[in-house]
Protein backbone atom coordinates (compact mmCIF):
# COMPACT_ATOMS: atom_id res chain seq x y z
CA UNK A 1 0.00 0.00 0.00
CA UNK A 2 1.65 3.63 -0.81
CA UNK A 3 0.96 6.38 1.55
CA UNK A 4 -0.66 9.40 0.02
CA UNK A 5 2.01 11.99 0.84
CA UNK A 6 1.17 15.71 0.22
CA UNK A 7 4.44 17.42 -0.23
CA UNK A 8 7.42 16.57 -3.12
CA UNK A 9 7.32 12.73 -3.05
CA UNK A 10 11.10 11.75 -1.40
CA UNK A 11 13.38 10.02 -4.36
CA UNK A 12 13.94 7.23 -1.85
CA UNK A 13 12.12 4.93 0.12
CA UNK A 14 14.34 4.68 3.70
CA UNK A 15 12.52 7.04 6.51
CA UNK A 16 14.95 9.94 7.41
CA UNK A 17 14.49 11.03 10.89
CA UNK A 18 12.06 14.17 11.13
CA UNK A 19 14.88 16.55 12.48
CA UNK A 20 12.44 19.25 12.14
CA UNK A 21 10.29 17.50 14.73
CA UNK A 22 12.62 18.08 17.22
CA UNK A 23 11.99 20.95 19.82
CA UNK A 24 15.17 19.96 21.72
CA UNK A 25 18.11 20.90 20.37
CA UNK A 26 20.58 18.64 21.85
CA UNK A 27 18.48 15.38 21.14
CA UNK A 28 17.55 16.97 17.74
CA UNK A 29 22.23 17.21 17.30
CA UNK A 30 22.32 13.66 18.86
CA UNK A 31 19.87 11.74 16.68
CA UNK A 32 21.69 13.81 13.55
CA UNK A 33 24.55 12.47 14.47
CA UNK A 34 23.59 9.07 15.05
CA UNK A 35 22.23 8.85 11.67
CA UNK A 36 25.24 10.31 9.77
CA UNK A 37 28.09 8.88 12.00
CA UNK A 38 27.64 5.01 10.80
CA UNK A 39 28.01 6.06 6.99
CA UNK A 40 31.17 8.33 7.18
CA UNK A 41 32.66 5.61 9.72
CA UNK A 42 31.71 2.61 6.69
CA UNK A 43 33.27 4.99 4.14
CA UNK A 44 36.27 5.91 6.05
CA UNK A 45 36.97 2.16 6.42
CA UNK A 46 36.73 1.18 3.25
CA UNK A 47 39.56 3.93 2.51
CA UNK A 48 41.86 2.52 4.98
CA UNK A 49 41.16 -1.10 3.17
CA UNK A 50 42.55 0.69 0.09
CA UNK A 51 45.59 2.61 1.93
CA UNK A 52 46.68 -0.69 3.06
CA UNK A 53 46.27 -2.24 -0.28
CA UNK A 54 48.50 0.84 -1.52
CA UNK A 55 51.17 0.77 1.26
CA UNK A 56 51.95 -2.95 1.52
CA UNK A 57 52.41 -3.01 -2.44
CA UNK A 58 54.35 0.17 -2.14
CA UNK A 59 56.87 -1.68 0.92
CA UNK A 60 56.90 -4.48 -1.65
CA UNK A 61 58.08 -2.90 -4.51
CA UNK A 62 60.85 -1.20 -2.23
CA UNK A 63 62.16 -4.34 -1.75
CA UNK A 64 62.02 -5.60 -5.53
CA UNK A 65 59.18 -7.96 -4.72
CA UNK A 66 56.67 -8.70 -7.65
CA UNK A 67 52.72 -7.89 -7.10
CA UNK A 68 50.27 -10.64 -8.03
CA UNK A 69 48.28 -10.08 -10.86
CA UNK A 70 45.17 -9.38 -8.40
CA UNK A 71 47.71 -7.19 -6.06
CA UNK A 72 47.64 -5.25 -9.80
CA UNK A 73 44.08 -5.57 -10.69
CA UNK A 74 43.27 -3.92 -7.42
CA UNK A 75 45.74 -1.57 -7.20
CA UNK A 76 44.19 -0.37 -10.91
CA UNK A 77 40.57 -0.29 -9.79
CA UNK A 78 41.36 2.10 -6.76
CA UNK A 79 43.90 4.56 -9.14
CA UNK A 80 41.04 4.56 -11.57
CA UNK A 81 38.51 5.44 -9.16
CA UNK A 82 40.67 8.11 -7.76
CA UNK A 83 41.36 9.66 -11.44
CA UNK A 84 44.66 8.60 -11.18
CA UNK A 85 47.22 7.37 -14.09
CA UNK A 86 47.40 3.44 -13.56
CA UNK A 87 50.84 3.11 -13.90
CA UNK A 88 52.31 1.03 -10.52
CA UNK A 89 55.45 2.09 -9.20
CA UNK A 90 56.46 3.56 -5.93
CA UNK A 91 56.17 7.14 -7.18
CA UNK A 92 52.87 6.55 -8.71
CA UNK A 93 51.61 5.00 -5.28
CA UNK A 94 52.76 7.47 -2.73
CA UNK A 95 50.96 10.32 -4.92
CA UNK A 96 48.08 7.97 -4.51
CA UNK A 97 48.16 7.55 -0.75
CA UNK A 98 47.66 11.75 -0.90
CA UNK A 99 44.44 10.98 -1.99
CA UNK A 100 43.34 7.64 -0.57
CA UNK A 101 42.42 8.82 2.81
CA UNK A 102 40.14 9.15 4.79
CA UNK A 103 37.75 12.15 5.96
CA UNK A 104 37.01 12.82 10.03
CA UNK A 105 33.78 12.20 11.32
CA UNK A 106 33.86 15.74 12.82
CA UNK A 107 34.64 17.62 9.38
CA UNK A 108 31.66 15.51 7.86
CA UNK A 109 29.56 16.01 10.47
CA UNK A 110 29.88 19.26 10.87
CA UNK A 111 29.44 20.06 6.93
CA UNK A 112 26.18 17.63 6.49
CA UNK A 113 24.67 19.90 9.62
CA UNK A 114 25.78 23.09 8.06
CA UNK A 115 24.84 21.91 3.90
CA UNK A 116 21.55 20.34 5.34
CA UNK A 117 20.31 22.97 8.20
CA UNK A 118 20.71 20.02 10.70
CA UNK A 119 19.21 17.42 7.80
CA UNK A 120 16.16 19.54 7.30
CA UNK A 121 17.00 21.00 3.80
CA UNK A 122 14.74 20.21 0.75
CA UNK A 123 17.93 18.38 -0.74
CA UNK A 124 18.48 16.62 2.15
CA UNK A 125 14.61 14.80 2.96
CA UNK A 126 14.03 14.57 -0.85
CA UNK A 127 17.23 13.63 -2.24
CA UNK A 128 19.96 12.21 0.80
CA UNK A 129 21.95 15.21 -0.59
CA UNK A 130 23.30 16.59 2.98
CA UNK A 131 26.57 18.37 1.26
CA UNK A 132 24.80 20.37 -1.05
CA UNK A 133 26.54 18.50 -3.76
CA UNK A 134 26.18 19.72 -7.60
CA UNK A 135 25.64 17.18 -10.56
CA UNK A 136 26.00 18.70 -14.47
CA UNK A 137 23.51 16.68 -16.59
CA UNK A 138 19.67 18.03 -16.94
CA UNK A 139 17.88 15.87 -15.16
CA UNK A 140 20.14 14.38 -11.99
CA UNK A 141 19.16 16.50 -9.88
CA UNK A 142 16.80 19.12 -8.22
CA UNK A 143 16.60 22.53 -9.99
CA UNK A 144 17.55 25.19 -7.27
CA UNK A 145 15.20 27.83 -6.80
CA UNK A 146 17.89 30.55 -6.88
CA UNK A 147 19.89 29.45 -9.95
CA UNK A 148 21.58 32.56 -11.57
CA UNK A 149 20.42 32.78 -15.51
CA UNK A 150 22.55 30.61 -17.49
CA UNK A 151 23.76 28.39 -14.83
CA UNK A 152 22.97 24.47 -15.94
CA UNK A 153 23.86 23.05 -12.38
CA UNK A 154 21.64 21.30 -10.43
CA UNK A 155 21.33 20.07 -7.26
CA UNK A 156 22.70 15.71 -6.91
CA UNK A 157 19.98 13.57 -5.72
CA UNK A 158 20.74 10.26 -4.32
CA UNK A 159 19.22 6.73 -3.51
CA UNK A 160 20.30 6.74 -0.09
CA UNK A 161 22.66 8.20 2.50
CA UNK A 162 25.55 6.20 1.51
CA UNK A 163 25.77 7.02 -2.09
CA UNK A 164 25.53 10.55 -0.71
CA UNK A 165 28.36 10.02 1.71
CA UNK A 166 30.44 8.14 -1.05
CA UNK A 167 30.22 11.15 -3.00
CA UNK A 168 30.55 13.60 -0.84
CA UNK A 169 33.95 11.99 0.15
CA UNK A 170 35.24 11.27 -3.42
CA UNK A 171 34.87 14.78 -4.07
CA UNK A 172 37.04 16.40 -1.22
CA UNK A 173 39.30 13.40 -1.79
CA UNK A 174 39.47 13.74 -5.64
CA UNK A 175 38.53 17.42 -7.29
CA UNK A 176 41.20 19.94 -7.84
CA UNK A 177 39.39 22.75 -5.38
CA UNK A 178 40.55 20.28 -2.19
CA UNK A 179 44.14 19.92 -3.14
CA UNK A 180 45.44 22.11 -0.07
CA UNK A 181 43.48 20.27 2.35
CA UNK A 182 44.49 17.08 0.73
CA UNK A 183 48.56 18.54 1.44
CA UNK A 184 47.40 19.48 4.99
CA UNK A 185 46.20 16.07 5.68
CA UNK A 186 49.31 14.29 4.11
CA UNK A 187 51.53 17.22 6.25
CA UNK A 188 49.79 15.29 9.15
CA UNK A 189 50.40 11.71 8.08
CA UNK A 190 53.82 12.61 7.22
CA UNK A 191 54.50 13.90 10.68
CA UNK A 192 52.49 11.53 12.43
CA UNK A 193 50.01 13.59 13.93
CA UNK A 194 46.32 13.07 14.00
CA UNK A 195 44.03 13.50 10.81
CA UNK A 196 41.53 16.30 12.82
CA UNK A 197 38.83 18.16 11.55
CA UNK A 198 39.99 21.98 12.34
CA UNK A 199 43.39 21.14 10.26
CA UNK A 200 41.65 19.82 7.42
CA UNK A 201 38.72 22.67 7.22
CA UNK A 202 41.80 25.41 6.56
CA UNK A 203 41.66 23.44 2.54
CA UNK A 204 38.15 23.98 1.96
CA UNK A 205 37.68 27.78 1.32
CA UNK A 206 36.43 26.63 -2.44
CA UNK A 207 33.60 24.47 -1.04
CA UNK A 208 31.48 27.20 -0.75
CA UNK A 209 31.18 30.71 -2.46
CA UNK A 210 31.44 32.38 1.27
CA UNK A 211 35.04 31.17 1.35
CA UNK A 212 36.81 32.14 4.33
CA UNK A 213 33.77 32.72 6.17
CA UNK A 214 32.25 29.49 5.67
CA UNK A 215 35.95 27.89 6.72
CA UNK A 216 35.07 30.34 10.42
CA UNK A 217 31.59 29.06 10.35
CA UNK A 218 32.71 25.53 10.60
CA UNK A 219 35.29 25.77 12.93
CA UNK A 220 32.69 27.61 15.13
CA UNK A 221 30.47 24.65 14.84
CA UNK A 222 33.38 22.09 15.62
CA UNK A 223 34.14 23.88 18.79
CA UNK A 224 30.30 24.31 19.82
CA UNK A 225 29.80 20.56 18.97
CA UNK A 226 33.00 18.57 19.62
CA UNK A 227 31.03 17.51 23.30
CA UNK A 228 28.04 16.12 21.61
CA UNK A 229 29.67 14.15 18.75
CA UNK A 230 31.94 12.53 20.77
CA UNK A 231 29.67 11.80 23.14
CA UNK A 232 30.30 7.80 23.70
CA UNK A 233 32.61 8.23 20.61
CA UNK A 234 35.51 8.19 22.04
CA UNK A 235 37.96 10.77 20.68
CA UNK A 236 37.59 11.41 17.24
CA UNK A 237 41.19 12.24 16.80
CA UNK A 238 41.85 8.62 16.80
CA UNK A 239 40.18 7.83 13.36
CA UNK A 240 43.03 6.95 11.56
Amino acid sequence: TQRVIKKEKPLHNVKLPDFAAFTDVKEKKHAFFDFIRPHVEAENKKILQQRATLEIARMMLEYNEPLSSKQQSDIKKILTSYKLPTTIDTLSLTQALRRVDIIPKELALMQAANESAWGTSRFATEGYNFFGLWCFKKGCGFVPRRRNTGAAHEVAKFDDLSSGMYAYIRNLNRHQAYREMRAIRHQLRNNMQPIVANRLVEGLEKYSERGQHYIDELKQMIKTNRPLMRVNQGDDSKDE
